[in-house]
This record gives structure tokens, sequence and C-alpha cells, in this order.
């Protein structure tokens, strides 16, 4: 059984969904919720392999849900749901390593199955719209000078984090502690003079946009 978690602030749209996944035979809902806080608390407790995300909700949004439940476990795959086309969403869903970003016009039946592709380990994230999405993105932001403060350290954990690796991900690869990379995600921020970890992904695309180079490994 795939294990299923609903997050929509419409009641009426969750009693809809449940019903949908749960018909297809192989699908179980374990939980749903109204509300991004409460999503972000529940969803790691409960463990399920898809958690099926409303994109704009009263306190919140999915995406950043997605980014904070993958940062506690990446297991646990994302499903964006959204009633907006919108490249910004987009490519915001992609750095908070979602595997997948479907409009809510989608044929129910077409929704059976992005659940169990995303659950299978596949992405819904068509490549030309991801490419597409990061090139506009790169050729729209300017190089902040803030950026010359960074430590090396910083830039190569400012790369990782525009590859859309959670802090957990970035830890396995430089060999350094969870909160260690935590603190330093923090200290980059501070000196972007950011506030969100979306935002310095969009900023690394345009200096760090391209993978390092070989010979150069996590240190």
């Amino acid at each position: 059984m795939i294990r299923v978690f609903l997050l929509d602030d419409h009641e009426v749209v969750r009693r809809g969904l449940v019903d949908l996944l749960q018909a297809a035979g192989d699908i179980e809902v374990v939980g749903e919720s109204g509300l991004a806080q409460e999503a972000t608390s529940r969803i790691p407790a409960l463990r399920p392999d898809v958690a099926v995300l409303d994109a704009r909700l009263p306190d919140g949004n999915g995406i950043d849900v997605c980014r904070d439940v993958r940062a506690v476990d990446s297991t646990i795959k994302g499903l964006i749901l959204t009633s907006y086309e919108d490249d910004e969403a987009l490519f915001a869903a992609i750095m908070a390593g979602a595997a997948g970003y479907v409009l809510k016009q989608i044929k129910g039946t077409d929704l059976v199955d992005a659940v169990r592709r995303v659950a299978a380990g596949q992405s819904l994230l068509d490549p030309a719209v991801t490419q597409r999405v990061l090139e506009r993105i790169r050729n729209g932001v300017e190089q902040p000078r803030e950026l010359a403060g960074l430590t090396d350290q910083e830039r190569r954990i400012l790369q990782y984090v525009a590859e859309g690796l959670t802090n957990r991900e970035i830890a396995g690869r430089m060999f350094l502690a969870e909160k260690t990379v935590k603190n330093y995600v923090s200290s980059l921020l501070a000196k972007l003079g950011l506030e969100r970890r979306t935002q310095a992904a969009v900023l690394a695309t345009k200096l760090l946009g391209e993978r390092p180079p070989r010979g150069a490994g996590p240190i």
C-alpha cells in the first residue's frame, strides 16, 4: 500500500481526494490537515510515502512544508497540487525537493497515477519546463555583491542548496553534522541579506549554476 498524507485547506477537497485515492485500492490516506504548521509536524511522525500538498494555505504554503518535511525525512516524496501555473512557484518547488508539481485541473485518474509514480521514485517535473524556469531566473537575477563575503565552505553549501538538497543530505556529502550545516545556511542567509532558503537558491543559480570542478569534492 502507498501511504499518503493530504494537505489542503478545503475540507470538501480533502474528502474528495480521500475517496478518489483510497478507491484506487493500492493507496491508503494515513493523515490529513488544512494548515501548514500542523502538517509540518504531523507528516514526519506519520512517515507517508507521498505528501500531496496544496501550494497555497491560510498559514503558509505547501512548498515550504515540503522543504521542512524533507529536511527531517528525505524519503518522503512531495507532490505539490496547485490551482495556478506559476514559474516562481515551480522553481521554489524544485528547490524544496518536490518530486512533482501538478495543477488541480488534473483528472482524477491522472492524479492517482501521479501519486503512484512519485511513490515509485519518479519525477513529475518536466525537464524542459524546469530548464526554462532556471534559465529565466538566471537571466533575470543580478549577482549580489554580498556573495563576495561568503567563505568557500558557505559557497559550497549554497551550491548544494541550489541543487535542492536538504540540510541532512548536504551534511552527508560534506561529512558535517546536520546542525553545523544549519548554522552555515543561517550564516550565509544573513550575509546575503535574505530570509528564506529559496531566495538564496534563486540567487545561487546565477553565480553557482555550474557544478563544482572534478576533484573539488566535499571536505
